[in-house]
């Protein structure tokens, strides 16, 4: 908790209590309870068995052959030819998520829904303890919809997000205040969100594998790495989150980016990079925003001398060809060696029904 200085007086101010609340592998359960014959088998939801598939997400019994959400469908078969590959039924999935938000606003209105099967509460002013909170509202949700869910309680959202995932399935986890501190140092660098592989793989190069190994460097310095996205490093390393439960919050875009150690120099290096960039963000998009509808797909570049261009096209399907045309555009218009590249999608919003919606797969 932070301490604010007012008139001579050290006051505490009050502790959040956030709630993570996420559905487990909510389509793939739907369609299990639903088809009562599947219970027990390796079952995914998705794309066709061409190589252009893609899982949205698949049930435990998959996972064990290293089949996991936004793979390409025909690569979980090769891990697991049993695999049974159902086409996704977003009518279903919004009736049920409906319900289950229903269901949390019993407890507060400050609910910020992340996708279909995820959401943050702040439940600070709920006379209830937040754990057993938690254990209640995952109840009643199986109670109404034979779903299971796990929770992740915490001071704020990354801590909550962060625990969420320690007990799963069908649990949930809960890291007090005090606790922060030592929770943090001890926690894997990949675990805090926006660090993926690459990152990753830069901080190892660094002997840097614990957020406590990355609390040595200042934030000057992980600015001087990581460009902006280090000075976010240097507090979130600390479990330090302060952005609010949004209720009302809408996603308008999706995007994945960036900053480069070594600026590219060349625009082959640039499609090599462009590659992994693309992949996460497909990664995002079926995990998360599948049900969405895609209106344009950008690229953008920060040059050397930090200047920028961004290209965007409307109408077209997120795909690796489309985005290599992006970027050769982009790269075309000044030549110079590029320090940082994003890739990204804009949504239509929710309430434009009828707009098209661009496949994903």
């Amino acid at each position: 908790m932070r301490l604010r200085l007012r008139a001579g007086v050290e006051k505490k101010e009050p502790s959040r209590a956030i709630i993570h609340l996420d559905m487990d592998c909510f389509y793939a359960a739907i369609e299990v309870r639903d088809r009562p014959e599947l219970r027990g088998k390796p079952v995914g939801v998705g794309g066709a068995r061409d190589r252009r598939g893609v899982l949205t997400t698949c049930n435990y019994e998959a996972r064990k052959f290293g089949v996991h959400s936004a793979m390409p469908t025909f690569m979980a078969l090769q891990r697991c030819p049993k695999l049974i590959v159902l086409p996704t039924r977003f009518d279903v999935y919004r009736r049920e998520s409906a319900t289950i938000r229903a269901i949390l606003h019993r407890f507060t209105p400050l609910v910020e829904p992340l996708s279909l099967d995820e959401a943050y509460l702040d439940v600070s002013e709920h006379p209830g303890a937040p754990g057993p909170l938690a254990e209640v509202i995952r109840k009643l949700i199986y109670q109404k919809t034979s779903l299971t869910a796990s929770a992740g309680i915490g001071p704020n959202k990354l801590i909550a997000k962060i625990a969420s995932d320690l007990n799963k399935p069908n649990g949930q986890y809960e890291i007090a205040p005090d606790d922060v501190p030592a929770f943090m140092a001890a926690l894997p660098v990949r675990k805090i969100w926006g660090i993926g592989a690459i990152t990753e793989q830069k901080l190892q190069q660094r002997g840097i594998a614990t957020c406590g190994d990355l609390q040595r460097y200042t934030r000057i310095q992980l600015q001087e790495i990581f460009g902006k996205f280090g000075a976010e490093l240097y507090d979130l390393s600390r479990g330090t989150d302060d952005r609010p439960v949004e209720p009302h919050r809408e996603r308008k875009s999706l995007s994945n980016e960036e900053t480069f150690a070594i600026n590219l120099e060349t625009l082959a290096a640039c499609e090599e990079r462009l590659e992994e960039l693309f992949a996460d963000l497909m990664a995002d998009l079926a995990q998360k925003e599948n049900s969405r509808v895609v209106t344009k797909i950008f690229l953008k570049l920060k040059f050397a001398d930090f200047t920028r261009t961004t290209v965007e096209r409307a109408g077209l399907s997120p795909s690796l060809g489309e985005y290599r045309k992006l970027l050769a555009e982009a790269f075309a218009r000044t030549g110079k060696s590029v320090r940082l590249m994003g890739v990204g999608v804009r949504f239509a919003p929710l309430e434009a029904p009828d707009a098209a919606q661009l496949s994903l797969l």
